[in-house]
């Protein structure tokens, strides 16, 4: 029988904790950084995390931690090294902020902190992430709520409480770490946002709303652009420009030159999204405008593994130019 809202969370809710804890040991997913304890491959793992689809992070996480394997590693690369490697990701100012925070640290001398209050004041560390790595590295009994967390929560209450507080009130002290991952696990897997699949819901007996018609959220509508691109050749060598260091959006990453006045043949069209924006990308091969050629830089093919490449140029030259192995 499914029970009221109020009856989850009167007392103890030891049931609802086993049932969940049960069900995540058996079913969660095989990912890279699951059963991980170190405080730093956690870290790395959960900035990854935000705003990323777990599929784009798990085809990028091993080689970042191949590249920078520990938190003195990363604090002595050069932001640009850092850049590089994240190319892809998209969101730089996550790898900007975690390479200050591990020189914070590393100035410091000392290790990462163990505690979601001492986290949450580094660069680039919010509340749910501080909650995560202290609860998943060290044991901290905090709740971590994100997208996904404070979706189960209100549709298990029926959105009668703050969620972080509901997340705190239900959150196993003795596996705080297992039980935040199964919280989001469950979101992600199992109470999605259009399709909940409730047959298949571990702990649908506990819930507020198993069963009933959710409403559907408005979506918002995305903003269209355009944009074209050259795609110049020498040789072994690329002509690329470096995004300036005042910009808002990606300051120092490297690009193509954009297309003004172009003639020549379209290599490439394809969609690009960034934020709430739906790029129409024109990829040209060609003689490009006077203005475009000056403003750029002959990379050798080889380089280009180790600049710091927008995602969308990343995306070109792996479809154009096979042979950078980017």
């Amino acid at each position: 029988m499914k029970r009221a809202p109020k009856l989850l969370l009167s007392g103890n809710p030891s049931a609802f904790r086993r049932v969940l804890l049960s069900w995540y040991d058996k079913h969660q997913r095989a990912l890279p950084w699951r059963g991980e304890t170190d405080a730093y491959r956690i870290w790395v793992s959960e900035i990854m995390l935000q705003q990323t689809r777990v599929a784009v992070v798990q085809q990028r996480y091993g080689n970042f931690l191949r590249r920078f394997p520990d938190l003195r590693s990363l604090a002595r690369a050069p932001l640009p090294r850092v850049l590089a490697e994240w190319s892809g990701l998209g969101y730089y100012r996550r790898a900007r902020n975690l390479h200050a925070a591990a020189r914070i640290l590393a100035r410091r001398g000392g290790p990462i902190p163990r505690t979601a209050v001492a986290l949450a004041e580094l660069p680039g560390i919010g509340r749910y992430t501080a909650a995560a790595i202290s609860s998943i590295a060290f044991g901290e009994p905090r709740a971590a709520v994100d997208g996904n967390v404070e979706r189960v929560v209100g549709r298990l209450l029926g959105g009668t409480m703050d969620p972080w507080q509901a997340a705190a009130r239900l959150l196993d002290a003795e596996r705080p770490g297992d039980f935040n991952q199964a919280m989001m696990e469950l979101g992600a897997t199992t109470c999605l946002p259009a399709k909940p699949r409730c047959q298949a819901c571990p702990v649908a007996k506990f819930c507020g709303q198993c069963g009933q018609r959710l409403k559907r959220m408005p979506t918002r509508r995305r903003k269209q652009a355009k944009q074209a691109y050259l795609l110049l050749r020498r040789g072994n060598k690329i002509l690329l420009r470096q995004r300036p260091a005042s910009t808002r959006l990606m300051p120092g990453m490297w690009e193509l030159p954009s297309a003004h006045r172009t003639r020549g043949t379209v290599k490439m069209r394809l969609r690009h999204y960034i934020t709430d924006t739906d790029y129409q990308v024109s990829v040209f091969a060609g003689q490009g405008s006077i203005r475009a050629q000056q403003a750029g830089v002959w990379q050798a093919l080889p380089t280009l593994r180790h600049l710091p490449l927008t995602g969308l140029t990343r995306k070109i030259l792996q479809r154009l130019v096979p042979e950078t192995n980017l």
